[in-house]
């Protein structure tokens, strides 16, 4: 591939990056079928319980470097390695004499054919169980660890398949230039850490590990356009609007807010205290969504309520006098938990026990976060709400509301991720005091795709005219209420859209926190008139891609942003 040629894919990490290609080699050679050992059985099974621990200790000390959302993910991974069940597979394969690599191979394969074949949220996580099996490998084999090659000096543009959290946890723009994968989609991990970490990255992109190792990239996170050995000048004039693009964003400062004065108040998405610096430092008004569950993550019983309180405590003191909105657990489906297990037996995990369904069969658990947060409220002078994950009926928004003011919380909100709870918005908006919509979800079960699947990425697509109807019917149905109805899911990250959600009713937006200028500053040179025409432009599209270029005829502004 040349200059004269491009690949494309889905941007979904906004910037220009340009570098040599590194190549990621991510797979460790599958030991020897019928592979034994030398008979030592019991030695043999602590080999690999030692391996399987050194894997789970270095994820989450990757997790702990890199904190936030990466901290979650990584988490999770450890809590694999030492999936007590997958542990009893492997000793019983030892025990009849095969060899530890070979019976960690064969456990961890069936535990993956088992979530690939469950589909939704557990069908994601099986590249992730790959990564945990093949470290755990070349820890017993002696193998190289799969992972980032070593750079060069320049940053370099990182291409993959896919690529496994603990590969980019730890990178910066200093030391890659950009992403580029095959698979994946907008809400996968890949998509998210990148724009976590301010990296362009374009996911989704057919033919890019064919593209040969050293090869200078040009990659658009925006377009979703993959150039291999582009002509200088080329690069130079994508270079110098990025820079451009850059000084934009750097001026837009201050409360979010249309060209006409409406306020759009701009909230970051974050994972703990680790997250909080970044998220001040990109003039976040407050929180839109604390993902509590990383406290939880990978521990044999629940964190007490003073360890939660201090983390509460810390988040709400960083936004004095502003608002800070805390989900509650969301347990379930990808984030199993070893001291909440399901009911029974879940085929389908995604539509099983997870959130607030999972909250209601732990009362102690829900108990104890609920005055956790009571106490850091009083504690502290923020404006702290509390939201429910997965609602779907009236019926569970009025008992989660109940549950709230028991516990002394004043402002009990719930997220429409569930497309029964947009359709009827209008019933649940009473007994509750906002509505936060997170689109990963509602897209995932509106149109039945899987969120990391990278060939179901056009019904992902939060610009699905569908997708834009429940989002109006629930912002509707909230401002008729008086009640407010924010955006934390990862289409709020997406300036032309944020445009389109303000012009949808939506009245506050999160993200991640390298999202915030860039958001800001579009919103800075539209009209709430303008964000409405183009709201209406979009929903009367008939695809994504339609409803993407109309709303943007509507939007003049965004030029100067080049998004």
């Amino acid at each position: 591939m040349d200059g004269t040629t491009a690949l494309s894919g889905t941007g979904v990490s906004p910037g220009i990056g340009f570098g040599p290609v590194h190549l990621l080699v991510v797979e460790v050679p599958e030991p020897p079928v019928g592979a034994r050992h030398d008979g030592d059985a019991e030695t043999e099974r602590t080999r690999v319980h030692n391996a399987l621990e050194q894997v789970a200790a270095d994820l989450e000390a990757r997790g702990e470097t890199a904190g936030g959302e990466a901290q979650a993910v990584l988490s999770a991974q450890a809590m694999m390695a030492r999936d007590p069940a997958l542990a009893e597979v492997v000793d019983t394969a030892i025990g009849q004499g095969t060899a530890g690599a070979r019976a960690v191979y064969d456990a961890f394969g069936g535990y993956r054919d088992a979530l690939a074949a469950a589909g939704g949220y557990l069908a994601e996580r099986a590249a992730d169980l790959d990564d945990v099996r093949d470290r755990a490998i070349a820890v017993l084999t002696g193998q190289p660890m799969p992972g980032v090659p070593e750079g060069g000096g320049e940053p370099f543009v990182l291409v993959a398949r896919d690529l496994a959290p603990a590969d980019t946890a730890l990178l910066s723009r200093e030391v890659v230039a950009a992403f580029v994968t095959e698979e994946g989609g907008p809400t996968s991990h890949t998509a998210i850490l990148a724009r976590a970490l301010g990296v362009p990255a374009v996911v989704a992109c057919p033919g890019a590990t064919g593209i040969k190792a050293g090869t200078p990239v040009l990659v658009d996170g925006a377009t979703g356009i993959v150039r291999a050995d582009p002509p200088a000048d080329e690069v130079d004039v994508a270079r110098k609007a990025d820079e451009a693009r850059q000084a934009v964003l750097a001026a837009a400062t201050g409360p979010g807010m249309t060209a006409d004065g409406r306020p759009v108040p701009l909230l970051a998405n974050i994972g703990g205290p680790a997250d909080l610096p970044a998220a001040l430092a990109a003039g976040a008004e407050g929180v839109g969504l604390y993902r509590t569950e990383f406290l939880f993550l990978d521990r044999a019983q629940a964190p007490g309520e003073e360890e939660q309180y201090a983390a509460y405590r810390e988040v709400l003191d960083a936004f004095p006098g502003g608002r800070v909105i805390v989900r509650t657990l969301d347990a379930g489906a990808d984030k199993p938990l070893a001291f909440l297990p399901p009911p029974g037996e879940e085929p389908n995990p995604a539509l099983g026990e997870r959130g607030l369904r999972m909250f209601r069969a732990h009362r102690q658990v829900m108990e104890t976060q609920l005055r956790a947060l009571a106490r850091a409220a009083g504690d502290g002078s923020a404006r702290l709400a509390v939201m429910a994950p997965m609602v779907a009926t009236r019926e569970e928004a009025d008992w989660f509301a109940k549950a709230c003011r028991t516990a002394g919380l004043p402002e009990a909100g719930i997220m429409i991720e569930v497309p029964s709870a947009a359709l009827r918005a209008a019933d649940l908006a009473p007994a509750v005091d906002f509505f936060s919509i997170g689109t990963n979800d509602l897209a995932q079960y509106a149109f039945a795709a899987d969120r990391q699947l990278g060939s179901l990425g056009a019904l992902q697509d939060p610009w699905q005219p569908a997708l834009l109807d429940l989002i109006h019917i629930a912002a509707t149905a909230a401002v008729s209420a008086g009640k407010g109805c924010g955006v934390c899911g990862e289409a709020a990250a997406d300036p032309l859209l944020a445009c389109v959600l303000v012009g949808l009713g939506v009245t506050s937006l999160s993200m991640g926190a390298a999202s915030l200028p860039a958001v800001r500053a579009a919103l800075a040179r539209h009209t709430t008139d303008q964000c409405g025409l183009a709201a209406q432009a979009a929903r009367a599209a008939g695809s994504a891609d339609e409803a993407r270029a109309a709303a943007r005829t509507q939007l003049p502004g965004l030029a100067s942003l080049a998004m």
